[in-house]
């Protein structure tokens, strides 16, 4: 178990214990999400088509996890890069499992009718819009805050210089 923790990533490692960690104390659960919530739910995520955040994922994790093996283990790099192929097509469609746990989370997070609402809204023109511009504006926005960032660290950072001239040091 201990060498099988080494390779999970520390944020993968959090979550999972997040998620399966019990309840400090005992606390009301929710009702389960009713079989209309969960359809809708799937209905909305096969319509943002979400399934391509994580079509990647097992190939993926199976590259991560052999890099890692193979820093911790450099003698059995040609095996570990012979088995990857093996692994990554035993393990196929387990990203599927991702999917399954994000229709819990909008049937948890949205009532029944709220959901169908959605899948009435991006259905709509106005969702068919949103669908196909929100990726592109998602993407703007970031930029918008990476150039802010950028721009804004170099205020920030003359600032500092400032600051510090006043103390007779120069950085």
């Amino acid at each position: 178990m201990k060498s099988a923790l080494k390779i999970v990533p520390a944020a993968c490692l959090a979550l999972v214990l997040a998620l399966g960690a019990a309840p400090a104390t005992a606390q009301q659960q929710p009702a389960a999400p009713s079989p209309g919530a969960i359809a809708a739910a799937k209905e909305i995520l096969q319509l943002k088509n979400a399934s391509a955040m994580y079509a990647g994922a097992v190939p993926g994790m199976v590259e991560k996890v052999k890099t890692t093996l193979i820093g911790q283990n450099l003698n059995y790099q040609k095996d570990l890069n012979e088995l990857a192929p093996v692994i990554a097509k035993q393990l196929a469609g387990r990203e599927s499992e991702i999917g399954d746990g994000m229709v819990g989370v909008y049937a948890g997070e949205f009532t029944e009718q709220e959901l169908k609402d959605l899948v009435t809204f991006y259905k709509s023109p106005l969702g068919q819009k949103l669908l196909t511009n929100e990726p592109k504006a998602i993407s703007l926005s970031m930029q918008v805050m990476n150039d802010w960032a950028r721009n804004f660290s170099e205020v920030v950072a003359s600032a500092f210089r400032t600051e510090m001239r006043k103390r007779g040091k120069e950085i």
